[in-house]
């Protein structure tokens, strides 16, 4: 014989045609409502995954992945401090780099703007400004040239392209009437787009030791780092606060950042939660299906268990039915979750070419496509979630099924 027989049994119940086809609808319902959950689930997570990836990979491709800066106005012994950084191990890259605002005056107007001063050779260590660049070349910012390297945005605002000259005023020192202002022709020898608005239409990149004589500074304003796991920054940022000293201020992306970061995951959080509860009910839809068919079934159970099957038995049979029923829709909806996750932008642009209708403007948005990232063990959440809300919905049924009694249930055959 088949064993184990409680298994034997469970299948056979799915596969028997039932004269209650009410009881068969609702249990399609419950594996339909859990195959739809998961798939909204997996796709849901790996879009926002997407979105917080191009987030994350254009801030931290124009700005640091952690900081040393100075308590004064510029790092006198920044050399040292250099050192220092790169001797630790999680540290790929260092750079120096002055940063101080400006106001800029071009051909069609003027915008207050932040001026970064980089070194070009060092700059790649720590960002990837260079291939951002859709004119003119990083590595033209060489000292004394007073060239400038504008966001696209940033140019498009001040009427300027490649070989435009532009003014610069920096504002230098105080005096009794105020700051004083100080006016540089600067040339335009590239512009960059990084995708996000802050940076594109508000940064002004020139040559380091041009940023120094301009605002008059005896070194840089700090050093950037590039390091080997994002999530160690704040980490890494406590080790060299403690062997710099107080002199120095160290801080990581997630602290230069955290309120943004902290609202996507916050957003990740609350979707997730919402999405489980249509997993959960359409998991718990097995319990009003199995409660059906227990009714449907007390004659079966009461004679198996006059052949001699024990309540445990007959507990296990309707288990596994229900887990059956479950596997079969976490299985379908996995398998479903996961090719939808992964062919999002293609879908999404299929429609956008179908339909003419663009969902994520590129006039509007930064980020004008549907990015996607399925990351496995989100997938293994999902699942292991579904499994076991699917075993906790066939508890109560299979109980009940377990508590007939023979005597009663066979009274009137």
């Amino acid at each position: 014989m088949f064993r184990p027989l409680e298994l034997f049994i469970g299948i056979r119940y799915i596969r028997a045609k039932r004269r209650n086809h009410f009881i068969s609808f609702i249990s399609v319902v419950s594996m339909l409502g859990l195959i739809i959950g998961i798939t909204a689930l997996i796709t849901v997570i790996s879009v926002m995954n997407g979105f917080d990836f191009e987030l994350r990979s254009r801030i931290l491709g124009m700005v640091s992945q952690a900081s040393i800066t100075s308590v004064g106005n510029s790092m006198s012994n920044w050399q040292q401090a250099l050192a220092i950084a790169e001797r630790n191990p999680h540290v790929e890259g260092a750079a120096p780099y002055v940063e101080r605002e400006a106001y800029l005056s071009g051909n069609a107007a003027s915008q207050g703007a932040i001026v970064r001063g980089i070194l070009p050779d060092q700059e790649p260590k720590v960002a990837d400004i260079g291939s951002k660049m859709i004119a003119g070349n990083l590595s033209a910012l060489t000292p004394g040239s007073w060239g400038i390297v504008l966001g696209r945005d940033l140019a498009l605002t001040l009427g300027v392209n490649v070989g435009d000259k532009l003014v610069l005023t920096a504002s230098i020192g105080a005096s009794p009437i105020g700051a004083l202002p100080r006016l540089r022709r600067f040339t335009v020898v590239g512009i960059f787009e990084a995708g996000m608005q802050e940076y594109d239409s508000g940064l002004a990149i020139v040559n380091m030791h041009d940023a120094e004589k301009l605002y008059q500074m005896s070194g840089p304003s700090g050093i950037r780092l590039k390091l080997d796991d994002l999530f160690v920054a704040n980490k890494v940022a406590t080790t060299l606060a403690d062997k710099l000293g107080d002199a120095y201020r160290v801080q990581g992306w997630m602290q230069q950042h955290a309120n943004f970061f902290k609202a996507i995951a916050m957003e990740k959080i609350v979707m997730f939660i919402i999405l489980s509860l249509i997993v959960a009910v359409a998991a718990f839809n097995l319990v009003s299906s199995l409660v059906m068919l227990v009714t449907d079934k007390q004659s079966d159970i009461a004679i198996l268990r006059t052949l001699g099957a024990t309540p445990r038995s007959i507990m296990g049979v309707f288990m596994i039915q229900g887990m059956l029923i479950g596997l079969m829709g976490i299985l379908i909806g996995t398998v479903c979750g996961v090719a939808l996750a992964i062919n999002v932008p293609a879908i999404v642009d299929g429609i956008q070419n179908l339909t003419g209708y663009q969902f994520l403007p590129e006039s509007v948005y930064y980020i004008n496509n549907v990015p996607s990232k399925l990351e496995w063990s989100n997938v293994g959440w999902i699942t292991g979630m579904a499994f076991v809300f699917s075993l906790l919905a066939t508890i109560y049924p299979a109980w009940r099924a377990s508590r007939t009694q023979p005597a009663e249930a066979l009274r009137y055959e």
